[in-house]
């Protein structure tokens, strides 16, 4: 509830593990416990963006920037069905525009030398999952620190200068990319500076602390946190680490594929990499095409962060114009240059799963191994399944990537709610029932055997019919289909809102609360994760225009989802959306969504 307090925005000041750079000054002593936050704003990053092509930091990227800015998309342009395959079927020629061609990249990968520091992951069947599926699941476990992310950033730091070591390493990350290069840095003995956003949740950036990493908590997105990093490594003459757009980052994550084929004894049908900016796919398609060209690689992808997917969809990089933070490991609004050039060359396309089925993963993960995964590191597990299901796919081997497990304990009621949604074992209904005696008897009735997991109906004095919102165990879709058809028979009209995410999100914590407000509109907002962000946006809005409803629920995610009612006369809609776009929160209009309509 950080989000909801009236507090005044903070001095800015440094996160601990001060260096000998490091001479901010604290007023209290309890400032040391906690991270404070630097305030950064879009004139910085614009100032980093003038200076950076001017200086030569780091070793070369794979490419220079490109002059044509990206075109701006949104996530909701291209959607599927789950388990559907977006295919990559461009014809490119076989032209190599990149830092390293294909053979340079396999003999690299083969030389890498992250196993200094990482130690081979296990290959396993998920016993469970693949008696369900008809399908061997071979999950590929990359839960510890010793990660993909590891392996990238050491591969690329191992290759510095003793004069660049000794001059020390910066990065932005909002988690485990982090946690590689504070690692590597401890390893190489080298001091590193670790850039992350104010709304990184407290266990990530504590574990990059006691890896001994000075951790500064810089901007309200990944965007500010990134410049600041690379405006600071070139005042301090550090070398940037990128995440994943770098050959050397490419080429440490590419250990990945060789491990799977060298461990996997018989042929493998497909194996289902996480997607984010791109690094751990490009990387294991570079081996595996090489030397195994017959297997599929697939990306999965969140469908509200799907910016390879629509990459490959245009031909060429694009940029998503908001991102769903709920798998934050992954939420990038553009995939990488290098790491676009290889996907295009070589990946067979892109699976988007949706955040009920993530959330069922990671409870199938939980049941199969008793290993908690964050929604990022269970995405590949939901694409596989997905997959396996949308195409029938029946005694073949699959191999799912696993990575990340820093789930934020706040979010784990979320996914509680959402996995038998996901895993399509429960199902969201509302149903409109006389205002009589008997009713509700003969609405149980009518349930029948299904179990019902969760009720809310409030009389109505102003109305014949009343509306029930509730939710039932589900085995099978034949059974869901039947007792809606018994209540149709009995003319209680009913309706599946089970994909509905504006009811599974707050409508149905807000029933009972049904009204007619003139000049309602209903938005939902993502604040920020900190204090002050409720009173600018009231600074904002208010009084200008009146709050009619105003719903938070906290899901552990950086930004909180807020649904908003506010009064605003039509002719000062536009009036209204210049001031709300000046706010910098991301937010989309609700109030033609039917389930609002039905229930509020």
């Amino acid at each position: 509830m950080e989000t909801l307090r009236f507090v005044p925005a903070q001095v800015p000041l440094l996160r601990s593990k001060f260096t000998s750079n490091d001479t901010v000054k604290t007023s209290s002593v309890a400032a040391k416990d906690r991270p404070v936050k630097l305030l950064f704003n879009a004139a910085l990053a614009k100032q980093a963006a003038e200076i950076l092509p001017t200086v030569e930091r780091e070793p070369p990227s794979p490419r220079a920037p490109s002059a044509v800015p990206l075109s701006r998309v949104s996530p909701c342009s291209l959607q599927c069905e789950s388990g559907y395959l977006i295919p990559n079927d461009l014809d490119i020629g076989g032209v190599c525009n990149g830092t390293l061609n294909a053979m340079e990249y396999l003999t690299n990968i083969l030389a890498s030398k992250v196993y200094d520091v990482a130690h081979e992951s296990p290959l396993q069947l998920a016993n469970k999952l693949s008696e369900r599926l008809g399908v061997n699941v071979w999950e590929f476990s990359l839960l510890e620190v010793f990660s993909f992310k590891l392996r990238g950033a050491y591969n690329m730091m191992a290759k510095l200068s003793k004069k660049q070591l000794e001059r020390g390493v910066i990065c932005s990350s909002a988690g485990n990319h982090a946690q590689g290069v504070a690692l590597s840095a401890q390893r190489l003995g080298c001091n590193a500076v670790i850039a992350m956003p104010v709304t990184t949740p407290e266990i990530k950036w504590r574990s990059v602390e006691r890896l001994g990493a000075t951790v500064v908590l810089v901007g309200d997105s990944y965007d500010e946190a990134q410049a600041y990093a690379k405006k600071r490594a070139i005042e301090e003459n550090r070398t940037f680490v990128p995440p994943f757009d770098h050959p050397d980052v490419i080429i440490g994550q590419g250990t990945v594929g060789m491990e799977i084929v060298r461990q996997m004894k018989g042929p493998i049908h497909a194996i289902f990499v996480p997607v984010g900016g791109g690094g751990l796919i490009a990387g294991i398609a570079a081996y595996v095409k090489r030397v195994s060209p017959e297997v599929k690689i697939i990306g999965v992808e969140p469908s509200d962060a799907n910016a390879m997917a629509l990459s490959l969809h245009h031909g060429r990089r694009v940029m998503l114009d908001q991102v769903g933070g709920f798998a934050d490991g992954v939420a990038v609004k553009e995939v990488g240059e290098e790491t676009f050039r290889l996907c295009r060359e070589l990946i067979d396309g892109v699976v988007l799963v949706n955040r009920d089925a993530i959330c069922a993963s990671i409870k199938d993960m939980f049941q199969e191994k008793r290993s908690i995964l964050e929604p990022a590191g269970a995405l590949a597990l939901a694409g596989a399944e997905a997959y396996c299901k949308y195409y029938g796919l029946k005694d073949e081997n699959v191999v799912a990537i696993t990575s990340g497990a820093n789930m934020n304990f706040d979010r784990l009621r979320l996914v509680t709610e959402l996995a038998d949604v996901g895993r399509q074992r429960e199902a969201v209904l509302a149903t409109y029932m006389p205002e009589e005696p008997g009713s509700f008897k003969r609405f149980c009735e009518l349930v029948g055997p299904m179990n019902i997991t969760e009720f809310k109906y409030r009389y109505n004095t102003d109305k014949e019919k009343a509306l029930v919102l509730y939710s039932v165990d589900l085995r099978t879709k034949l059974e869901l289909e039947a007792m809606v058809e018994r209540m149709k028979s009995a003319s209680l009209h009913t309706i599946n809102l089970t994909d509905n995410d504006l009811v599974k999100d707050h409508l149905r914590h807000l029933m009972g609360g049904r009204s007619n407000v003139k000049n309602e509109l209903l938005c939902r907002f993502v604040f920020p994760e900190r204090p002050g962000a409720l009173i600018k946006f009231l600074d904002a809005l208010s009084p200008r225009w009146n709050i009619s409803l105003f719903h938070y629920r906290g899901q552990g995610e950086t930004g909180a989802n807020v649904l908003v009612g506010i009064q605003v006369a039509h002719t000062e809609r536009d009036k209204f959306h210049a001031c709300a776009n000046s706010l910098g929160y991301e937010y989309e209009v609700e109030s033609t969504n039917e389930a609002f309509q039905l229930l509020m």
